[in-house]
């Protein structure tokens, strides 16, 4: 077997690394979907959030462990509880020439926070920056925020002169109706690669930034990027040596590459978990036969869903047995994790007949499911699972899948979270579960910036009370009480349906190495070609 772990593959670049020279060296690959934007504030997916660090940066960074490691600013401490001290990088220069300052972190952080952006979580975070000099920063909190550090990897730094010099200096959604704001369509960052051109669907050339301000193990020149949507048409390109490395990779498609020459499958535990959600907020669903009510407000017909569901199944049948089947909204290696209620609902299909009996839907429902087809690992075949397990207890499922970036204009904010049922997947940015309780757990509070991807709205106040604790408490030993207490209270309202969390799943050439992160991000400061 060819299959490889995403840990030896990031060792082999470690060792590459070292002995080969910065040559000309092209890398080719493709994704399931489009790089939908360059704004890096247009979209809180990923992959737009991956890619676009390879062009854009925070003032942290994190390496290919997953560590956090100096960015844009070189050194950071503590002044008080709620305040925080950046000391910025200087000699640092945009791709454009600019020169990075503190005023381009202050302009960015407004900018995350204005209406077109789906960064609005992350700048809430921080309640004002205040500049000391050109390269110094004084950042306060609304509470004391022991991983802030950490949200600031994602919140990438844009340059003010020139965001005001093409009008950009508000975000706009990749989701929206407006596509000609100028940073959905250029980009100006300090990362190690800089966009050469971009067409939308089509292709995106990044050539290598060799004014970058630090060595990199990559000694690859140029960056081309396809988005394939078909599997097999991907996996194909991999073959024939189009391109270099493809992602993801159907779990069927593994023995294909396995028997391949000269590709390999490269396969790894991805921090992601893909769930289910319900609209609990509306007095009556969008898209239901059922008028005047809305039965997921109902904890029985939530829970009556939860039993139709055979999440063994899916990961046999579906996920080829690569899927680790979830009961909890984050995984293992999320900081909060709790192993005590990672055990999934209990299929039990005669137990969800009686709870929608008793919840006043004996002959069941109809409803629409939104599901996208292009973003996840074998997202469509999940929710075409999902339609038939729950017609067996009664609940007609229309299926609505599209490509994600019809399915996030639909479900998302900037859509108006124009679902009623949905399939989503997550992995917390800053690799701690403070992260997913703040972005999906929290009521929706537009003013506070907090539960803005909690489509459903699910909503408790008490889950509200602590997740506001975890966000301020610095005691390990009392968040983790904390968020399991939060957990716990979500676990027995049946607010999700978490699945399973899925692997990552690559398909790459021998003649690449590559470094597998735990988010999926395809990082080309690790990308060495042989």
């Amino acid at each position: 077997m060819k299959l490889r772990t995403g840990l030896f593959a990031a060792v082999a670049v470690a060792a590459l690394a070292v002995t080969s020279p910065v040559q000309a060296k092209t890398f080719k690959f493709a994704f399931q979907g489009d790089l939908s934007s360059l704004d890096p504030y247009s979209l809180n997916e990923s992959f737009l959030l991956g890619t676009l660090s390879n062009v854009y940066e925070g003032l942290v960074l994190y390496d290919d462990k997953m560590n956090v490691i100096p960015g844009l600013a070189e050194s950071w401490k503590t002044l008080t509880p709620t305040t925080w001290e950046f000391k910025l990088r200087q000699g640092v220069k945009f791709h454009g020439g600019q020169d990075f300052t503190a005023d381009d972190v202050i302009f960015s952080w407004k900018r995350a926070g204005s209406e077109g952006s789906d960064q609005k979580v992350r700048s809430g975070k921080m309640k004002n920056i205040t500049k000391v000099d050109d390269y110094t920063i004084v950042v306060e909190t609304p509470a004391p925020n022991p991983i802030l550090v950490r949200d600031l990897a994602f919140l990438y730094i844009m340059d003010k002169e020139w965001s005001e010099e093409h009008g950009t200096t508000n975000a706009t959604s990749a989701t929206g109706d407006d596509k000609g704001n100028y940073a959905n369509l250029n980009a100006n960052g300090t990362g190690p690669f800089m966009v050469e051109s971009h067409q939308a669907d089509i292709k995106t050339i990044m050539k290598r930034n060799d004014g970058y301000w630090k060595e990199i193990p990559s000694n690859v020149t140029e960056v081309i990027f396809t988005p394939i949507k078909e599997a097999p048409t991907r996996d194909a390109a991999l073959i024939s040596g189009e391109v270099d490395l493809v992602y993801p990779v159907p779990v069927q498609d593994w023995q294909r590459l396995d028997e391949a020459k000269g590709v390999k499958a490269l396969a790894g535990p991805e921090a992601r978990t893909i769930f289910l959600g319900m609209d609990q907020g509306r007095d009556e669903l969008l898209y239901s036969n059922i008028k005047g009510k809305n039965p997921f407000k109902d904890a029985k017909v939530r829970a009556a869903f939860a039993h139709a569901i055979n999440l063994e199944a899916i990961k046999q049948k579906v996920m080829r047995g690569a899927a680790t089947p979830t009961g909890e909204m984050v995984a293992p290696q999320i900081n909060g994790f709790v192993p005590d209620l990672n055990t999934p609902y209990k299929y039990d299909p005669e137990m969800s007949k009686k709870l929608l009996a008793e919840a006043g839907y004996p002959d069941g429902f109809e409803v629409t499911m939104d599901c996208p087809n292009n973003r996840y690992v074998n997202d469509e075949k999940i929710c075409q699972a999902v339609t038939s397990m729950l017609a067996k207890v009664g609940v007609k499922v229309d299926l609505l899948a599209q490509p994600k970036s019809k399915y996030f204009g639909k479900v998302l904010e900037t859509g108006g979270y124009d679902t009623s049922f949905y399939l989503l997947g997550w992995t917390p940015g800053t690799m701690d579960a403070e992260n997913a309780l703040s972005s999906l757990i929290v009521c929706q509070n537009k003013e506070a910036k907090r539960g803005l991807f909690n489509l459903g709205n699910y909503c408790n106040p008490k889950v509200d009370e602590l997740t506001a604790a975890v966000g301020s408490e610095t005691d390990q030993d009392k968040r983790n009480a904390m968020i399991k207490e939060a957990f716990q209270i979500l676990k027995d309202e049946v607010g999700y349906l978490p699945i399973h969390q899925q692997p990552l799943s690559w398909g790459v050439s021998d003649g690449v190495s590559v470094s597998q992160r735990a988010d999926n991000a395809l990082d080309y400061r690790y990308v060495v070609v042989k």
